[in-house]
């Protein structure tokens, strides 16, 4: 059981430590007059100061964006840190002794221990550092220069050299002051034959780090054929401070540039990451010793800090085999777990992005990344690779294959347009079979996920036919008072009771913008019918709408919809519908403004200046008429 931070040692911690000396490791800071020093924000991008740091008062606070706290709220959100990593880090540049509350007494000898192996790890770093220097890691030298890896870029990622000796570490590190129990729990050590002996010998390593910097453990690759390791690779063994499940290598240096720009690059392994971020892609980041997994999609996703309108992508690098295309598939299974999206790069003749800087140079993968694929595209298109789709048969497998895949897309638009992509890419004539079979199949998954479990019994179900596809489905009706609903639903009422008044704005409106699958059926009822331009109002409009939807439940949204009330006097509905669609119009040009955000940071002012600037520009654009539709919107809805 853990203890708790007593609330006094919390208050001392915080008295005891000045604010402007832990900003000052991020800011630059000067004098503001007062109690009140100032610098950039670090947490948003701008020109002039507006971030101010009140020593006396132990706070921050930024006014441009809002952000504000004390000194642990800053390492938090610095950090990426827990509230409680954020007080033992303080209380440790202190030297402050924490008194834990409840958990029994080993709670603070454990928090000894982690102190102490934290230095353990550190200075067996530093040992194995000064060792790749040493004539002995000749071996060690080479692997990294023949892979363009030079003396700098050792220094910078840490890395070191496990000497021949058995117990060359131990006697070191133990010389210092270190107890071997200390170097054991650490992972550094291990009990011999004859004694504490050394885990790594003769082996180049990486210093995997915790997101705040700390050395945690090492990554040991084979130099020597008569090396008795097991394994090409071999890692520290878990311990409490390494938990393979919990670090990605690399993220100590990616997680500002992954914050700030909302992207991560996953790659497979530490050279990788070097040859990424030497190539100008800060954002990457590599499992150790694991494969990766939700803990670390976890980690990410709290780092892309996810909003409505700037949407955060995770870029898996994977290799083009079998294997490749297999890690791609449990990527997707777990992806839609992150609100952001999923990208999948795969470079020429398979070659990892070390291989490839290597045989190409830095723009080739700064471009792998840039090149990258929608991962739904990617799992699609690998399944489809295995079928003959010159043949009648082939295609029918192939969509056998896929419409199951394609109906785990949980965000309807997004599926119903993969629906129309497998459609081409397969060769399929019948869209309409196809897209119904897709929704079918993503709702009998919903009904699977929402159903309490049901008593086992064996079931033989036979695998859809051909003519399977052309089965109709049912559609759910959405909450009449759903919050994320209701600026669409009041968009389809004011088009179906005044499509005078909706008019050519409403015909505009992409199909993307309406995202309940009943409503995109209706929206495209109301095109399919000519569209409120047409002409046709009251019955005959309403008449002629219904018609066009296939499905019944669909159909009776219709007219509800049709009589439900306008929360407004009658003299204010042209008012009311504009703001409506404003408000509408104003979400969608949102989400094109982060696509645009998101295109502009993949694209190098310097490399390609008319892209940049076009691209710029267009942005520019868009965020003035998105601030247009705000204002029009807040103007013009009075209720």
């Amino acid at each position: 059981m853990a203890g708790r931070i007593s609330d006094r040692d919390i208050a001392a911690i915080r008295e005891r430590t000045r604010i402007e000396d832990i900003v000052g490791e991020y800011v630059s800071l000067k004098r503001a007059g007062g109690d009140s020093i100032k610098g950039l924000c670090p947490f948003h991008d701008e020109k002039s100061p507006s971030f101010h740091v009140r020593p006396n008062h132990g706070l921050y606070h930024c006014f441009g964006c809002g952000e504000g706290g004390d000194v642990y709220s800053f390492l938090q959100k610095m950090d990426h840190i827990s509230f409680v990593e954020a007080v033992e880090q303080l209380a440790d540049r202190l030297s402050y002794t924490i008194s834990y509350e409840g958990g029994g007494p080993s709670v603070q000898r454990d928090r000894g221990t982690r102190a102490r192996l934290i230095a353990a790890n550190a200075a067996a770093q530093e040992f194995y550092a000064a060792r790749l220097r040493e004539p002995d890691a000749q071996a060690a030298r080479d692997y990294l220069t023949e892979r363009n890896f030079d003396g700098a870029a050792a220094l910078q990622f840490g890395c070191g050299y496990a000497p021949e000796g058995w117990d060359t570490l131990t006697k070191h590190l133990m010389s210092k002051g270190f107890e071997f129990k200390e170097l054991e729990a650490a992972g550094l050590s291990k009990e011999g034959r004859r004694g504490p002996i050394d885990r790594f010998h003769r082996r180049l390593l990486w210093p995997i780090r915790s997101v705040a910097g700390d050395v945690i453990g090492f990554g040991a690759r084979k130099l020597f054929d008569d090396d008795t390791m097991p394994g090409k690779y071999v890692n520290t063994p878990e311990t409490i401070l390494y938990k393979k499940s919990q670090v990605l290598f690399g993220l100590d240096l990616a997680k500002r540039d992954i914050a700030k720009g909302h992207q991560a690059v996953v790659v497979e392994g530490y050279t990788d990451v070097m040859a990424m971020h030497l190539a100008g892609v800060k954002t990457a980041v590599a499992s150790c010793g694991t494969a990766f997994g939700e803990e670390h999609l976890a980690m990410l996703r709290r780092l892309l800090m996810d909003d409505s309108y700037f949407r955060g992508e995770i870029i898996y690098t994977f290799d083009g085999d079998a294997a490749g295309q297999a890690a791609a598939m449990k990527a997707f299974e777990g992806d839609q777990k992150m609100a952001g999206q999923t990208f999948v790069a795969v470079a020429p003749d398979g070659m990892d992005p070390c291989d490839l800087r290597l045989k190409s140079g830095d723009a080739a993968v700064r471009d792998l990344v840039a090149r990258r694929t929608p991962m739904f595209e990617f799992v699609v298109k690998s399944i489809l690779t295995e079928h003959d789709l010159e043949t009648a048969e082939g295609r029918v497998e192939a969509l056998r294959r896929t419409v199951p895949v394609v109906a785990q897309i949980k965000e309807s638009t997004l599926r119903d347009s993969y629906a129309n992509l497998l459609c081409g890419w397969v060769g399929w004539d019948d869209l309409p079979s196809v897209r119904r079979r897709v929704r079918d199949e993503a709702r009998k998954r919903a009904s699977t996920r929402g159903s309490s479990p049901a008593p086992k019994r064996r079931q033989v179900v036979d695998p859809p036919a051909a003519d399977a596809l052309a089965l109709p489905i049912g559609i759910s009706r959405p909450r009449p008072k759903d919050p994320a609903l209701s600026t669409q639903r009041a968009v389809l009422k004011a088009a179906l009771q005044h499509p005078g008044i909706a008019g050519s704005v409403f015909d505009s409106l992409p199909p993307e913008t309406f995202t309940h699958p009943a409503y995109v059926v209706i929206r495209q009822a109301m095109a399919d019918a000519g569209g409120t331009s047409k002409g046709l109002g009251g019955a005959e409009w309403i008449e002629v709408v219904t018609k066009g939807v296939e499905d019944m439940t669909v159909a009776s949204v219709v007219s509800e919809l049709a009589v439900e009330p306008m929360p407004c006097d009658e003299d204010t509905v042209p008012r009311y519908i504009n703001g409506v669609l404003a408000r509408l119009q104003e979400a969608w040009v949102g989400e094109q403004v982060a696509d645009l955000k998101s295109k502009l940071q993949r694209v190098s002012p310097a490399a390609a200046p008319e892209e940049y600037n076009s691209l710029f520009g267009d942005l520019v654009a868009l965020e003035q008429y998105r601030r247009q539709l705000r204002e029009q919107a807040v103007g013009d809805q009075s209720v």
